[in-house]
Protein backbone atom coordinates (compact mmCIF):
# COMPACT_ATOMS: atom_id res chain seq x y z
CA UNK A 1 0.00 0.00 0.00
CA UNK A 2 2.55 2.30 0.63
CA UNK A 3 6.06 2.42 2.18
CA UNK A 4 5.88 1.04 5.36
CA UNK A 5 2.26 -0.87 5.06
CA UNK A 6 1.01 -3.90 2.78
CA UNK A 7 -2.01 -5.51 2.28
CA UNK A 8 -3.47 -8.89 2.06
CA UNK A 9 -6.56 -10.15 0.94
CA UNK A 10 -8.45 -13.07 0.42
CA UNK A 11 -11.98 -13.82 -1.28
CA UNK A 12 -13.23 -12.61 -4.35
CA UNK A 13 -10.38 -10.89 -6.19
CA UNK A 14 -11.76 -7.83 -7.89
CA UNK A 15 -13.51 -6.91 -4.50
CA UNK A 16 -10.66 -7.05 -2.69
CA UNK A 17 -8.45 -5.53 -5.21
CA UNK A 18 -10.96 -2.54 -5.49
CA UNK A 19 -10.60 -2.26 -1.44
CA UNK A 20 -6.86 -2.29 -2.27
CA UNK A 21 -6.46 0.50 -4.92
CA UNK A 22 -9.14 2.55 -2.65
CA UNK A 23 -6.37 2.02 0.31
CA UNK A 24 -3.07 3.08 -1.99
CA UNK A 25 -5.17 6.16 -3.33
CA UNK A 26 -6.40 7.31 0.14
CA UNK A 27 -2.16 6.85 1.45
CA UNK A 28 -0.87 8.50 -1.42
CA UNK A 29 -3.79 11.93 -0.77
CA UNK A 30 -2.91 11.68 2.60
CA UNK A 31 1.34 11.33 2.37
CA UNK A 32 0.85 14.16 -0.63
CA UNK A 33 -1.80 16.57 1.29
CA UNK A 34 0.64 16.54 4.72
CA UNK A 35 3.72 14.01 5.38
CA UNK A 36 4.33 10.61 4.43
CA UNK A 37 4.97 10.12 8.06
CA UNK A 38 1.20 10.74 8.42
CA UNK A 39 -0.44 8.40 6.67
CA UNK A 40 -1.05 5.57 9.24
CA UNK A 41 -1.96 1.71 9.02
CA UNK A 42 -4.41 1.86 11.91
CA UNK A 43 -6.46 4.68 10.05
CA UNK A 44 -6.32 3.05 7.19
CA UNK A 45 -7.85 0.02 8.96
CA UNK A 46 -10.02 2.23 10.39
CA UNK A 47 -12.01 3.82 6.82
CA UNK A 48 -11.31 -0.07 5.53
CA UNK A 49 -13.47 -1.69 8.12
CA UNK A 50 -16.07 1.78 7.84
CA UNK A 51 -16.35 0.95 3.72
CA UNK A 52 -17.04 -3.14 5.11
CA UNK A 53 -19.16 -2.31 7.58
CA UNK A 54 -21.34 0.58 5.38
CA UNK A 55 -21.45 -2.66 2.45
CA UNK A 56 -22.27 -4.82 4.95
CA UNK A 57 -25.53 -3.37 6.53
CA UNK A 58 -26.72 -1.55 3.59
CA UNK A 59 -26.29 -3.13 0.73
CA UNK A 60 -28.22 -6.38 -0.58
CA UNK A 61 -24.66 -8.80 -0.46
CA UNK A 62 -21.68 -7.86 1.58
CA UNK A 63 -18.66 -8.55 0.06
CA UNK A 64 -17.16 -11.85 0.25
CA UNK A 65 -13.70 -10.89 1.57
CA UNK A 66 -11.22 -10.77 4.19
CA UNK A 67 -8.51 -8.38 4.30
CA UNK A 68 -5.02 -7.85 6.79
CA UNK A 69 -3.33 -4.52 7.02
CA UNK A 70 0.33 -4.88 8.49
CA UNK A 71 2.93 -2.53 8.92
CA UNK A 72 6.35 -2.41 9.97
CA UNK A 73 8.09 0.30 12.76
CA UNK A 74 11.05 2.13 13.29
CA UNK A 75 11.11 -0.39 15.91
CA UNK A 76 9.66 -3.78 16.16
CA UNK A 77 7.52 -2.09 18.60
CA UNK A 78 5.77 -0.28 15.92
CA UNK A 79 4.92 -3.18 13.80
CA UNK A 80 1.07 -3.62 14.08
CA UNK A 81 -0.91 -6.33 12.19
CA UNK A 82 -5.60 -5.29 11.34
CA UNK A 83 -7.23 -8.29 10.78
CA UNK A 84 -10.66 -6.35 8.60
CA UNK A 85 -13.57 -9.30 8.52
CA UNK A 86 -16.66 -8.97 5.67
CA UNK A 87 -18.65 -7.59 8.37
CA UNK A 88 -16.33 -4.37 9.26
CA UNK A 89 -15.09 -6.12 12.61
CA UNK A 90 -11.57 -5.36 12.88
CA UNK A 91 -8.80 -6.86 15.30
CA UNK A 92 -5.60 -5.74 15.99
CA UNK A 93 -3.52 -9.18 15.91
CA UNK A 94 -0.28 -9.58 17.95
CA UNK A 95 2.20 -11.33 16.12
CA UNK A 96 0.69 -13.17 13.43
CA UNK A 97 -2.43 -13.45 11.72
CA UNK A 98 -4.33 -15.64 9.19
CA UNK A 99 -7.08 -15.29 6.44
CA UNK A 100 -8.90 -17.43 4.99
CA UNK A 101 -11.05 -20.71 4.81
CA UNK A 102 -8.91 -22.87 7.87
CA UNK A 103 -8.12 -19.95 9.58
CA UNK A 104 -9.07 -20.61 12.68
CA UNK A 105 -7.07 -24.19 12.65
CA UNK A 106 -3.76 -22.24 11.05
CA UNK A 107 -4.02 -19.92 13.92
CA UNK A 108 -4.32 -22.19 16.38
CA UNK A 109 -0.84 -24.75 15.12
CA UNK A 110 0.62 -20.84 14.53
CA UNK A 111 -0.25 -20.04 18.24
CA UNK A 112 1.39 -23.37 19.58
CA UNK A 113 4.91 -22.92 18.21
CA UNK A 114 5.40 -19.10 17.69
CA UNK A 115 8.00 -17.08 19.90
CA UNK A 116 8.19 -13.08 19.12
CA UNK A 117 11.52 -12.47 18.00
CA UNK A 118 11.38 -14.99 15.52
CA UNK A 119 14.02 -14.54 12.41
CA UNK A 120 12.95 -15.24 8.56
CA UNK A 121 13.89 -18.93 8.45
CA UNK A 122 12.47 -20.33 11.55
CA UNK A 123 9.35 -17.43 10.63
CA UNK A 124 8.93 -18.91 7.31
CA UNK A 125 9.41 -23.08 8.20
CA UNK A 126 6.45 -22.31 11.32
CA UNK A 127 4.44 -20.67 8.42
CA UNK A 128 4.42 -23.26 6.14
CA UNK A 129 4.23 -26.06 8.52
CA UNK A 130 0.94 -24.37 10.22
CA UNK A 131 -0.41 -23.37 6.43
CA UNK A 132 -0.02 -27.08 5.76
CA UNK A 133 -1.18 -28.78 8.82
CA UNK A 134 -0.93 -32.61 9.77
CA UNK A 135 -1.93 -34.30 7.03
CA UNK A 136 -0.23 -32.58 4.07
CA UNK A 137 3.11 -30.57 2.71
CA UNK A 138 3.24 -27.68 1.17
CA UNK A 139 6.00 -27.48 -1.80
CA UNK A 140 8.21 -25.00 -1.43
CA UNK A 141 7.40 -23.63 -5.23
CA UNK A 142 4.10 -23.72 -4.02
CA UNK A 143 4.47 -20.74 -1.90
CA UNK A 144 4.16 -16.86 -2.30
CA UNK A 145 5.99 -14.91 0.19
CA UNK A 146 6.59 -11.34 0.85
CA UNK A 147 8.42 -9.70 3.69
CA UNK A 148 8.29 -5.48 5.26
CA UNK A 149 11.42 -5.03 6.69
CA UNK A 150 12.14 -2.51 8.91
CA UNK A 151 16.24 -2.46 8.28
CA UNK A 152 15.33 -0.77 4.49
CA UNK A 153 14.74 2.79 4.07
CA UNK A 154 11.30 3.90 2.12
CA UNK A 155 9.49 0.63 0.67
CA UNK A 156 10.09 -1.96 3.03
CA UNK A 157 7.71 -4.63 0.86
CA UNK A 158 9.83 -7.27 -0.67
CA UNK A 159 8.82 -10.46 -2.29
CA UNK A 160 11.19 -13.48 -1.65
CA UNK A 161 12.07 -15.33 -4.80
CA UNK A 162 11.96 -18.88 -5.20
CA UNK A 163 15.59 -19.38 -4.51
CA UNK A 164 15.15 -17.73 -1.30
CA UNK A 165 12.75 -19.76 -0.17
CA UNK A 166 14.57 -22.92 -1.00
CA UNK A 167 17.52 -21.37 0.89
CA UNK A 168 15.33 -20.63 3.89
CA UNK A 169 13.58 -23.32 4.50
CA UNK A 170 16.48 -25.47 4.30
CA UNK A 171 16.07 -29.43 3.60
Amino acid sequence: IYDRIAFAGVGKYNEYDQLRIAGIRHADLKGYTYSRDDVDSQALANQYAQMLGQIFTHEMKPLEVEILVAAVGFQPSGNRLFHIRYDGSVTDEDGFAALGGEAEAIRERLGAAYTPGLDLAAALQLSSSALAGPDRTIDRDQLEVAVLDNRDEGRCFRRLENGEITALMGD
